[in-house]
């Protein structure tokens, strides 16, 4: 098992304690010095590196190295596997919510997760007394928690616009009748967007998720229409008026994926941030390997130089006072989330759920449509499949052999459980891919707060 992560990014040596979490910028003998497993013995270690170094440096280092093993920052122990096995055992409570508000989209996006908006369904608008018992439900499933989050959801949900009015005044006065914060967020694909909409959703989204993939020959080729047009102009039209809109203090964030047709997606980043937006999130897609837009480990390499381009690019940003974030790169190394949330990942099945517009609950919205999936309904909520719940609470990084053993584990909390499942038929077993480019992302991210600390 690795108890420390060695990497090198940009000429930059770091070591990371996997268990504490404490990160060191080293040179290059400490960095011979340390392997993953353990310290070696100076003896061992001064006959490997007597060639290179001087004995008198190795000796100096390697107790400077063993202080640091002492303090309980370098080789430390795991403290959170009991956590893990004790936090299953109390009760779950629900913190958030995918609304589903339109299984059905005005742009036929050739990589779509959810089958062009119809979930493997029939085209579907939520209406409002579905909507509003969905907020009955999140209440009363919250429990003693405060604060739930409401992603608006599609397909493309500005197609219900009336739907998500009402059930955001419906939700302002239950949240006040039971004393709860209920804060809501939109991921839309910004073709609708009008100055009415635009009013609206400032005024009432604590978030919004605006989808755009970047350049127009890439947007283009895979963001169109019915008709097969592209939507890049009237997207990046509609995006700059919504952005313009929010103060510093509301959150946005312009968010593309990255295809096989676009392995140089750095370029689209780029793009995006040289058009004035500052918060990015550009992902890569998720489809079955014979898909032809899906992606391969033959296109790792490049994958993994486009993250050193953007690493790069956003140091010399941050220089210039011209500073981007980038949503996948976003890394706090001082605190992070709590010990839970890095044990356990999204809460998917268990502290967040999927509502469908015909109000049939999933544990995500990516299992939605398949039936093996399906919890249970709005309708009776006293017979949500609360065992299918706890298969997800158990689905955490201890309870996958994988993960145990890798470095990233409190950074990546097992990865995506939809993933997991829909690539292996097991959520205990990781999206193998997917995890070579989240641990590549976790490098950069954290070698990007070591050189950008003012």
């Amino acid at each position: 098992m690795s108890l420390v992560h060695k990497f090198i990014q940009d000429d930059q040596r770091y070591i990371i304690d996997v268990n504490s979490g404490s990160i060191h910028e080293v040179d290059e003998m400490v960095y011979d010095l340390i392997d993953e497993d353990k310290i070696r013995s100076k003896k061992k270690l001064l006959d490997r590196l007597k060639n290179k170094y001087k004995e008198e440096e190795i000796s100096e280092a390697y107790d400077e190295i063993k202080e640091l093993i002492d303090e309980g920052v370098l080789y430390s122990k795991d403290l959170y596997e009991d956590i893990a096995k004790e936090s299953t055992k109390s009760p779950s409570f629900i913190k958030a919510l995918c609304l589903n508000i339109a299984h059905d989209c005005n742009l036929k996006c050739k990589y779509c997760f959810a089958d062009e908006g119809e979930y493997k369904g029939c085209r579907e608008i939520m209406s409002p007394e579905v909507a509003k018992k969905s907020i009955d439900f999140v209440i009363k499933h919250s429990g003693p928690r405060k604060n739930i989050e409401v992603d608006l959801f599609g397909g493309e949900p500005l197609m219900a616009f009336d739907t998500i009015k009402q059930v955001v005044e419906y939700a302002k006065k239950e949240e006040k009748k039971y004393n709860k914060n209920i804060r809501f967020t939109m991921t839309t694909n910004a073709t609708l967007l009008n100055d009415e909409i635009m009013d609206y959703l400032d005024k009432n989204m604590g978030n919004i998720i605006l989808s755009f993939d970047g350049r127009k020959e890439v947007n283009d080729k895979v963001r169109v229409r019915a008709d097969g047009t592209g939507s890049h102009d009237a997207i990046l039209k509609n995006i700059k008026k919504m952005v313009a809109r929010r103060d510093k203090s509301k959150q946005y964030y312009v968010r593309g994926t990255f295809t096989r047709n676009n392995t140089d997606f750095f370029e689209d980043v780029k793009y995006i941030a040289d058009m004035g937006f500052k918060e990015i999130s550009i992902e890569p897609v998720v489809l079955p390997d014979d898909h032809n837009l899906s992606l391969r480990e033959e296109d790792i390499p490049q994958i993994f130089e486009q993250y050193d381009k953007l690493y790069k690019d956003m140091i010399k940003r941050h220089k210039e006072g011209k500073e981007i974030k980038f949503y996948h790169f976003n890394i706090d190394i001082n605190g992070g989330p709590c010990v839970y949330k890095r044990i356990s990942g999204c809460g998917a099945g268990h502290e967040y759920v999927s509502i469908t517009p015909s109000g049939d609950v999933y544990p995500c919205h990516q299992f939605v449509g398949n039936e093996d999936f399906k919890m249970g309904t709005i309708y009776d909520d006293d017979n949500i499949n609360k065992e299918m719940g706890n298969e997800f609470r158990e689905a955490h990084i201890y309870n996958k052999p994988k993960c145990r053993e890798c470095w990233a584990r409190f950074y990546c909390s097992g990865g995506c459980q939809a993933n997991n499942y829909n690539f292996n038929g097991d959520m205990h077993i990781p999206y193998e891919i997917g995890c070579k480019m989240q641990k590549k992302r976790i490098e950069c991210a954290i070698a990007l707060k070591a050189q950008m600390v003012d």
